[in-house]
């Protein structure tokens, strides 16, 4: 199972990435240098959407997919899903 997730920074950018831990990855951005050079200067994070694929090839596409919106649709998509 992969998860196609976004994350709020502090500064309220906007990350997006896939896992296949979920849990695990969050703990990675906010608290070790396995997190994203993105993020790392930009902690805390805090996970704002989130969504299962069942396979990489399906989670890269969606991800590929939402990093060309812009900021907005990113934003509806969030509140969208809420």
């Amino acid at each position: 199972m992969y998860y196609l997730y976004i994350l709020k920074c502090a500064d309220k950018t906007l990350y997006t990435g896939i896992t296949t831990d979920l849990e695990r990855r969050i703990v990675e951005h906010n608290n070790t240098k396995l997190g994203a050079k993105y993020t790392a200067f930009r902690r805390p994070v805090k996970l704002v959407y989130c969504k299962k694929f069942k396979s990489r090839s399906l989670a890269s596409k969606e991800e590929a997919k939402i990093k060309k919106l812009r900021r907005i649709q990113k934003l509806e998509l969030i509140k969208k899903a809420k």
